[in-house]
């Protein structure tokens, strides 16, 4: 025995996939490979492969003629055989030493970094439409680091003890929570579906996951990963299955012990309507963690550095299409700083490429799936008819050979427009203009537009100005960001999450998430425990 301790962890590096270097020759492989060989894409409860009669096609969002396989859909009674699986498998798995479980994680994110690294970047890009920096800061740099920092997380959250009396010994026992998590998990980042289920079981949990049906294909990769860093069968069950095979089944079990959500807030809401609404049906009240949306900001002061914040709005909000819940989806720009910006920030919009991601000059790839795409084009149709705004660049969009949207940025002279109000998940950007001596309305404008508190970004060189912001805008992001774009948080460097319709704040990439999965045991040992009930004030 031995009072352990799993190494101190390291951000990934991300590679460059420079042409000539030996991880773009690996990746090119791997893709070719995927292309030639369509995966069939079975469910997994209880560490077995289950197939149904329902088979759902897969194809790359920005070539539908390419079909990268197929998935096979679950109904009600395959959610519960997993339910039943997971509660059945946490009788084991509770009691796994902690150090075997971190062993196992920490194991996948050495297969991920290592002999996986170059299939799961390709999957990503092929299935997601992701380039080959978004695929490898996502798929492969983030969810490594997930598993590293999780991992020290927990060992840290064991080592927190309460002190002790003479002639006592007290510690915390920290359990995992009784029942199972139910993890929901979106299209948007390879990261978050490895993350969610991975957190909880790491602590102790047993999960039932869904990934998004627009994941699947990745998060079959993953689910090879967790197999062969010896997951043990029934710790997380995979379910492909729509919403109402899985509601009362799921949402209503009397040993649901939590949620781990990233997706809507229509979503969440009724989720945690469900659970409220059935809240003394189970045997704990569930923990409810989850992340859903964002409307993120860029408020630029007439004292920002013009060419930073042309990158920043970019980058910010047309990289993967703007499909982050993080994308810069509003800004707020001084008068003059527009004149400044103006021509270069069009110049460069224009200047971008849209296509295919295996052709690595594309900035711009395809969006997710028709739905996103029909909804995003409905946007841009009401502005190009809109008497109070102005399509600046872009607007156009085609889904004959794939999903592909401009990139799109609309100007407006109205500070409560419908663009810049709601969450539109892709390449559009609505910018209002404000006079240079109204920056203080300006913030408090940006703060109380949006119901969401995700990210957002000041831009400012003026120190009084940057503060202003920081003061006037605390509650409006959980991730707030002075002089950079509002997307690529870190794991272990900016913890994750947002407060208000953006979520829970629970901060993914933090101990704060990993404390979520606990539910301490105070457990207080007397040596010499007394041996008459009479106390000294009654002598």
């Amino acid at each position: 025995m031995g009072i352990f301790r799993v190494p101190i962890p390291q951000n990934e590096p991300v590679l460059n996939y420079a042409p000539g270097s030996p991880e773009r020759t690996a990746l090119e492989k791997e893709l070719a490979w995927l292309k030639q060989n369509p995966f069939e894409i079975p469910l997994v409860i209880g560490g077995e492969d289950v197939t149904t009669g329902k088979k759902v096609d897969i194809f790359c969002p920005h070539n539908l003629k390419q079909k990268l396989g197929f998935y096979y859909q679950g109904d009600e009674n395959h959610v519960k055989k997993a339910v039943e699986c997971a509660v059945e498998t946490q009788k084991s798995w509770e009691h796994m030493p902690w150090e075997h479980r971190a062993s196992i994680f920490l194991k996948a994110a050495e297969l991920l970094a290592g002999p996986y690294r170059h299939k799961v970047n390709a999957a990503t890009m092929l299935a997601h439409s992701k380039n080959i920096f978004q695929a490898e800061i996502d798929a492969v740099c983030e969810l490594v680091d997930f598993w590293r920092f999780n991992a020290y997380y927990m060992q840290q959250i064991y080592e927190i003890q309460p002190g002790n009396a003479p002639m006592i010994w007290d510690r915390l026992d920290h359990r995992p929570l009784e029942g199972f998590v139910f993890a929901v998990t979106p299209f948007n980042f390879v990261s978050i579906n490895g993350n969610l289920p991975t957190a909880p079981a790491m602590m102790g949990n047993v999960v039932v996951w869904k990934p998004a049906s627009t994941a699947t294909y990745t998060s079959h990769l993953l689910m090879k990963i967790f197999q062969e860093a010896g997951l043990p069968g029934g710790v997380i069950n995979m379910i492909f299955a729509r919403g109402a095979a899985i509601g009362d089944t799921v949402l209503r079990n009397e040993h649901l012990a939590g949620i781990h959500f990233t997706g809507s807030t229509a979503v969440f809401q009724n989720m945690w309507k469900t659970v409220g609404e059935n809240i003394a049906n189970y045997r704990a009240y569930p923990r409810i963690v989850g992340e859903t949306g964002g409307k993120d900001f860029i408020v630029a002061h007439p004292s920002a550095h013009p060419d930073a914040l042309v990158t920043a709005i970019v980058r910010g909000a047309f990289e993967f299409q703007g499909q982050k819940c993080s994308a810069a989806s509003r800004c707020y720009i001084a008068d003059s700083m527009w004149s400044k910006i103006k021509d270069n920030l069009v110049t460069q919009v224009k200047g971008l490429k849209m296509g295919d991601p295996e052709e690595h000059t594309n900035f711009v790839n395809a969006i997710i799936d028709e739905a996103a795409f029909d909804s995003i084009a409905a946007y841009i149709d009401f502005a190009k008819h809109a008497e109070d705004a102005e399509i600046l660049c872009g607007g156009n969009f085609d889904k004959s050979k794939g999903y592909f949207i401009e990139p799109t940025i609309v100007v407006t002279s109205n500070p409560n427009f419908k663009l810049i109000e709601e969450e539109i998940f892709g390449p559009v950007v609505t910018i209002y203009l404000y006079k240079d001596e109204e920056y203080a309305k300006a913030l408090h404008l940006c703060d109380q537009t949006s119901p969401y508190a995700l990210t957002g970004a000041i831009f400012a060189t003026d120190r009084k100005a940057i503060e202003l912001a920081e003061r006037t805008l605390r509650h409006a992001a959980g991730n707030f960001y002075i002089n950079d774009k509002p997307t690529g948080a870190v794991v272990g460097q900016q913890p994750f999450g947002g407060g208000r319709a953006s979520g829970t704040n629970d901060k993914a990439g933090g101990v704060q998430n990993m404390m979520r999965w606990t539910s301490p045991r105070a457990i207080k040992e007397n040596f010499v425990p007394p041996t008459n009930y009479r106390y000294p004030f009654m002598g």
